[in-house]
């Protein structure tokens, strides 16, 4: 097979193209790990919370410390905060999918108490929370004046505090080369943010291996 006529004509350009495109990858892989993922979702008709509690004794709800009811799921392992108004907040779920998963199983069960939901819940994913290790250690004060859009001040928070703009997330960092991302609609933009600022700071040299 006859190579292209561009790379006939100058084989070293094809080749540092190819030796940038590899070099984009972290030396070494994050370890990524969802945490929490936080969805709502709006059944646009008022729920009868005392009725939910007959059904469900199991259930938490203390109108005169907090008006909404919380049910619980084992599996998936999460937590559904219902208010009167028909709105519902998911949290604890590891991914999208569970989440989702979560929120359809209690309007279920409601549904199984005698409850009469009308149409489909707009379902949306607030929040994903992260944790990743970058497997090196980071210097943080190179990192603040680096990086911008930082916030850091050692001697009361050891993490320094970036905010990203594409992914738009917020992301903890810290000296050991853990973190904590935050404020991501999807999965796809956690595992984006994570290798994006990895990349960057072994092009600064702000991240040291053992």
């Amino acid at each position: 097979m006859r190579p292209p006529e561009s790379f006939i004509r100058n084989p070293y350009f094809h080749i540092s193209v190819l030796f940038k495109r590899v070099r984009l990858m972290p030396k070494v892989k994050a370890q990524i790990r969802i945490e929490n993922v936080v969805a709502s979702a709006t059944l646009n008709q008022r729920i009868d919370l005392k009725a939910v509690v007959k059904s469900y004794p199991g259930v938490e709800y203390r109108p005169e410390q907090f008006p909404g009811l919380v049910f619980r799921l084992k599996k998936p392992k999460t937590a559904t905060l219902i208010f009167n108004s028909g709105k519902m907040v998911c949290t604890g779920a590891k991914s999208e999918k569970e989440a989702r998963g979560a929120v359809m199983k209690v309007i279920e069960e409601l549904k199984r108490s005698g409850i009469v939901i009308v149409g489909k819940p707009e379902l949306k994913i607030q929040n994903i929370v992260a944790s990743a290790n970058l497997g090196g250690m980071i210097d943080l004060e190179q990192a603040a004046f680096t990086l911008g859009k930082t916030m850091y001040e050692p001697e009361q928070f050891p993490g320094l505090i970036y905010r990203m703009d594409d992914p738009k997330v917020v992301i903890l960092l810290f000296a050991s080369g853990k973190l904590v991302c935050t404020g991501a609609k999807k999965e796809e933009d956690v595992y984006t943010a994570v290798e994006k600022l990895h990349r960057r700071l072994e092009m600064e040299e702000l991240i040291y291996y053992a």
